[in-house]
């Protein structure tokens, strides 16, 4: 039996946070790009065609979340996708736009 949850209004606020950091193109490639294991900026900004700083801008914003975790080698840090509670959530959106992709791209509402 599935139990349904109820949110207060400060859980909703911090979900609403949570898919705003979502939100940019730039923290979604980020993440997707963590899936396959773990990178560094240059590395993610190489794969991703932008400037290292917008990079870090964005994993600073995605570590701040714990959407990623950073761990210093040496002179580079390492930024690894956060697995435990991150990862559901990808698998859960990926389930979802195979089944509503077309709906969400032509929605009027949404910013694009």
């Amino acid at each position: 039996m599935s139990q349904r949850l109820t949110l207060q209004k400060t859980d909703v606020t911090a979900v609403s946070l949570l898919f705003n950091a979502l939100s940019n193109e730039y923290r979604v490639g980020i993440v997707n790009l963590l899936r396959t294991g773990p990178k560094n900026v240059g590395e993610i900004s190489d794969a991703l065609k932008i400037e290292q700083t917008m990079a870090s801008h964005n994993l600073k914003c995605l570590a701040f979340c714990g959407l990623v975790t950073s761990q210093r080698l040496g002179k580079t840090i390492e930024y690894t996708l956060n697995r435990e509670t991150v990862e559901p959530i990808l698998r859960l959106a990926d389930k979802h736009i195979s089944k509503y992709a077309a709906n969400l791209r032509n929605c009027k509402t949404l910013e694009r």
